[in-house]
């Protein structure tokens, strides 16, 4: 069976070709820094490379690329879009219905497009991923794997606001998580590799967005973001956690209204605005020069992070290991330290020269002496969203 992922993010889409059940990939690739006039385009098959700098200013753009490198008579690994089997999607927000993998109908479209207004950054490409992916690719089935799924889990004493009680029955405000895709991928890994089922583990996912999850034996018990994608961690263009009496005195004092305050958190605040930089690459680059600005935004990047984890490590009366992952996590040696520095009481002693050591597959990057593990464990989001979507297509081939 032939599964195309599509993975979109807020400023980038990663997409992977693969035979299922095999898990064999056929091929795979990016578009970043969807938005710029120099975007980072890339396409990989075991014969064929292409790595190109481009202007990609939508998702749609992107999209459309990726389709046509497929069909490309050259270097394409279909020869018509007839040949896709299937087509898995990441989407953000699924809120209290859609909390399991599912095939895509009208009704499902039109839930996810009523969820936009609490994912605006996610959803809405999600979707038009969907819709693009119906238009080329009609005969396969579409499949949408929810980011909110694995948080299901998260008990109500943690899950639920301190407000009045019938916004939570009524109205489902409460904490949903995010990211639960590559959390729930890289905490499997992780339990494995430990050889450890009973475990308490700190999932740290590092990226344009970013987000924590304390797994308590395999299952999400908390997490830092909540009803939208938009608070806990800092984030690229999001200012994470924040007094919500901040939204009051920029709408009744500086005269903003709610569309220019959402768009102020949501698209420009973050590291974009404490440094103009979204890129973690070129904030790093930047502090080495000695942007101050660029320096601090690191320091308080990192700070956020170490009181999460030991918030998590109270809540969980215990750890047993801290993994990092996604695109930051998994290459930025340096936040990693950053992190991990003064930690000693909760238990984490980073090895330096395991740390900035590169490597595909999962490593320990910890000392000989640490009593909590630190590890490196890269995501694999399409795989996860490959394995639910051949799974559901199995069950629904043996239902008819």
């Amino acid at each position: 069976m032939k599964v195309l992922i599509i993975n979109s993010g807020s400023s980038s889409i990663k997409y992977q070709l693969m035979l299922m059940p095999a898990e064999q990939i056929v091929c795979q690739g990016i578009v970043e820094r969807i938005g710029s006039q120099e975007a980072i385009f890339t396409y990989k098959t075991d014969k064929d490379e292409v790595n190109n700098t481009l202007p990609v200013m939508t998702h749609n753009a992107g999209l459309k690329l990726i389709t046509e490198l497929l069909v490309d008579p050259k270097i394409g690994v279909i020869k018509n879009a007839s040949e896709i089997d299937a087509v898995g999607h990441r989407v953000v927000h699924g809120g209290s219905t859609l909390y399991k993998a599912t095939l895509v109908d009208e009704q499902v479209i039109d839930k996810i497009n009523k969820l936009s207004a609490l994912a605006p950054l996610h959803n809405p490409h999600n979707l038009e991923g969907i819709v693009l992916a119906e238009k080329f690719f009609g005969n396969a089935k579409q499949i949408a794997v929810f980011d909110t799924a694995f948080h299901h889990t998260i008990p109500e004493k943690a899950r639920k606001y301190a407000m009045p009680n019938e916004f939570f029955d009524e109205h489902g405000i409460q904490v949903y998580g995010f990211h639960g895709i590559s959390h729930k991928y890289v905490t499997a890994k992780a339990i494995d590799y430990l050889n450890k089922q009973e475990s308490k583990i700190v999932s740290i996912h590092l990226g344009n967005g970013c987000s924590m999850t304390a797994v308590h034996n395999g299952k999400s018990v908390d997490h830092s973001l909540g009803f939208t994608p938009s608070n806990g961690l800092i984030m690229g263009t999001r200012s994470g956690d924040i007094d919500h009496a901040v939204i009051f005195y920029l709408v009744d004092t500086l005269g903003y209204n709610l569309d220019e305050v959402k768009t102020l958190l949501t698209r420009k605040s973050g590291m974009l605005g404490l440094t103009g930089f979204t890129d973690l690459r070129d904030i790093q680059e930047e502090a080495e020069k000695g942007n101050k600005n660029c320096l601090l935004a690191l320091e308080m990047n990192a700070y956020r992070i170490k009181k999460y984890i030991g918030a998590y490590a109270a809540s969980m009366n215990g750890l047993d290991a801290v993994l990092f992952t996604a695109g930051i996590g998994e290459n930025s040696s340096l936040l990693r330290e950053m992190v991990c520095r003064n930690m000693e009481f909760l238990g984490l002693q980073l090895d330096s020269g395991l740390n900035v050591l590169r490597n595909s597959d999962i490593r320990e990057i910890s000392t000989t002496t640490s009593k909590v593990k630190i590890l490196v464990v890269p995501t694999n989001e399409e795989l996860e969203i490959a394995k639910e979507a051949y799974n559901i297509l199995t069950i629904s081939t043996e239902v008819e």
